[in-house]
């Protein structure tokens, strides 16, 4: 009887690990889109080179950000990796890390007054070390720099 009271138990607390995960999952992308929104103005690229003249000197401007997987994502990417194929669950994981670190250099930039950056690159760099003998969870850094200009009166 008490090893069917801790599965239902584990079942349950997966469950709410599931719902909350994507909880805070769909809230961080609207999140995400409604600062890509505000900071549609401010243009991004990865030239350099604007035209001669029109824009003062240039400023270095990064966004960072350190995402970590969640439980539910790292059981589902275990039982997916038996059979193989794309881990939606770690595409969506990056793919939110991109574009924060993104959001958070164009509000680096419009703190500095500029309209646009260029000679943008991204980085990412895993931070999963496995100091206990366990399989360590999954957490990735992403840096987003660039040049930002502001245009001359």
């Amino acid at each position: 009887m008490d090893g069917i009271i801790e599965i239902v138990l584990f079942l349950v607390l997966l469950a709410i690990g599931v719902f909350a995960g994507r909880a805070n999952e769909r809230r961080h992308y609207r999140d995400l889109a409604e600062a890509e929104d505000a900071l549609r103005d401010i243009a991004v690229s990865n030239r350099g080179n604007p035209e001669a003249g029109t824009f003062s000197s240039g400023t270095l401007v990064v966004g960072s950000v350190v995402i970590a997987e969640d439980f539910f994502k790292r059981v589902a990417a275990g039982l997916k990796s038996l059979v193989g194929g794309n881990l939606r669950g770690y595409e969506t994981l990056l793919e939110r890390g991109r574009r924060e670190a993104i959001v958070r250099m164009k509000q680096e930039a419009r703190r500095l007054g500029a309209t646009l950056v260029v000679n943008v690159r991204l980085e990412t760099a895993s931070l999963a070390e496995d100091w206990s003998g366990r399989q360590p969870m999954f957490s990735a850094e992403f840096i987003a720099y660039g040049t930002a200009l502001i245009r001359r009166a």
